[in-house]
């Protein structure tokens, strides 16, 4: 079985949102959105399929990274989330939530060694695709 296949987002805190997605737009070529943007690539394996990976700076007051104290979150694809949220209890990982279902992937919030919360996203990258806006290339 397959666990991680990829990486699906990175999220960070930082003092300015809006300067900070504004700063990377004009400084690095980031196409931003409210969120910040999206890298979209090619499946290695099947190169007509479209993946995304999205960035997005959170402000620094953001409660959404907790229980974690670190300023960043890292969001992993994987294939079957149901699948791995078991073998992952069964290893005594803690697992912080239970499977959230949406139009466009599968959510669910662990924990790794260093207190990190970890978001694993088993992605629906069609429905996903239509509610990109901002997208990096």
């Amino acid at each position: 079985m397959k666990r991680v296949t990829g990486i699906g987002g990175i999220f960070f805190k930082c003092k300015d949102p809006e300067k900070t997605k504004n700063w990377y737009k004009t400084h690095l070529g980031l196409d931003t959105d409210p969120y910040g943007t999206n890298f979209e690539w090619r499946n290695s394996d099947t190169p007509e399929k479209k993946g995304f990976s999205q960035w997005s700076p959170f402000k620094e007051d953001s409660k959404y990274f907790e229980p974690s104290e670190k300023d960043f979150m890292i969001n992993y694809r994987v294939e079957n989330l149901e699948k791995l949220v078991e073998v992952l209890k069964s290893e005594g990982v803690q697992v912080l939530d239970e499977i959230q279902e949406f139009p466009y992937g599968k959510f669910v919030h662990i924990l790794d060694s260093e207190g990190s919360k970890v978001q694993l996203w088993e992605p629906n990258d069609i429905e996903y695709e239509k509610l990109v806006e901002g997208r990096t290339k």
